[in-house]
């Protein structure tokens, strides 16, 4: 996992996102409809939609809204079903992009993505030509609370973990994504502060893109930005003091 950072990415987020929480809730509310409408309203049976939930917590969405986008998944209210669809593509400099949209609109979507490709120097591609360079893993962020690296992966191996990593103040544990909200289950019942937990796919290898470093953050920042996208994924390595802009 050597040169990734998820937490590096969720402050990052997190100092970009504060004051458009709003569309964040959005975001998190799509999650938790098509987690519903895969496994069911009961989060204790259905893996994906409590992994959602707790994201959504995390967040500080309001309880209210987390009910209220399970009852529309569940048709106590007026919904509007979403589809998951995955793009992936290449920005500038040869960097590998993965885009994971919810969406009601298939045609809709993949036109305002290409169009973000085409836009900042990059190129739409098939299904398949990136995604094979990177590793889905589940990633909980735990604070550091006076563990030792040797403490927490102990306590993280025995919940099921697979690895860590120390990052400044936390600790970057490494599940199998389905793992994932049991290993922070039980991390908590043993007194670890877990900041975060999410499904990340972590390339194989990061690249530099060297002199198209502008072109490549304007790109994800766009796809970040748009509402159809839940998650943008890459193997850029991007300087942490030019993220924000």
């Amino acid at each position: 996992m050597s040169g990734h950072s998820k937490w590096a990415n969720i402050k990052i987020k997190k100092s970009k996102t504060d004051a458009q929480r709003g569309r964040i809730f959005t975001k998190i509310g799509r999650e938790i409809a098509i987690a519903v409408k895969m496994g069911g309203a009961d989060p204790n049976s259905n893996p994906r939609l409590r992994d959602a939930i707790a994201k959504a917590k995390q967040n500080n969405m309001p309880n209210d809204n987390i009910q209220r986008s399970i009852k529309k998944a569940s048709g106590e209210l007026d919904s509007v079903n979403y589809e998951d669809i995955t793009y992936e593509g290449y920005a500038p400099g040869g960097i590998a992009v993965i885009v994971e949209a919810l969406t009601d609109n298939k045609n809709r979507t993949a036109g305002e993505i290409r169009h973000i490709f085409d836009k900042f120097g990059g190129s739409l591609g098939q299904t398949g030509c990136v995604s094979y360079m990177f590793k889905k893993k589940g990633v909980i962020i735990a604070d550091k609370q006076g563990f030792t690296e040797d403490d927490m992966l102990m306590l993280a191996l025995d919940a099921g973990a697979e690895d860590l990593t120390e990052d400044e103040d936390v600790f970057e544990i490494f599940t199998q994504p389905s793992d994932m909200g049991g290993v922070a289950e039980k991390l908590a019942a043993s007194g670890v502060n877990v900041l975060s937990q999410d499904i990340d796919m972590i390339p194989d290898v990061e690249v530099d893109p060297a002199d198209h470093i502008d072109s490549v953050r304007k790109l994800i920042n766009r796809l970040e930005e748009n509402d159809d996208v839940q998650n943008v994924y890459h193997n850029a390595i991007l300087p942490e003091e030019e993220e924000e802009e």
